[in-house]
């Protein structure tokens, strides 16, 4: 049975922010509550073929289609969420 698509009525901004904030955490090998939504991504650690890996992850997740720098044209969990929470809501 296939897995319904991501739409922003199942899929909140805090559900995104909170698998966005685990998904960084586990690239960087930290916990999740050390992670603000606010913080740049760059500057915590997550380098290019983790931000790469993060599109791939997205993509899988939410059922979107997400440019190659989808971290560096949003470079915080916080930035990340608007664009995804906005990308599911213009389907």
């Amino acid at each position: 049975m296939a897995t319904p698509a991501a739409t922003p009525e199942t899929t909140g901004a805090e559900t995104i922010r909170t698998w966005l904030t685990e998904r960084v955490a586990y690239f960087l090998d930290v916990r999740p509550q050390d992670i603000a939504a606010d913080d740049l991504l760059v500057e915590i650690g997550l380098d290019s073929v983790y931000a790469l890996t993060l599109c791939g992850d997205v993509e899988d997740e939410f059922g979107i289609l997400v440019e190659a720098t989808l971290a560096w044209d949003h470079p915080t969990i916080d930035a990340l969420t608007a664009h995804i929470h906005s990308e599911l809501a213009a389907r």
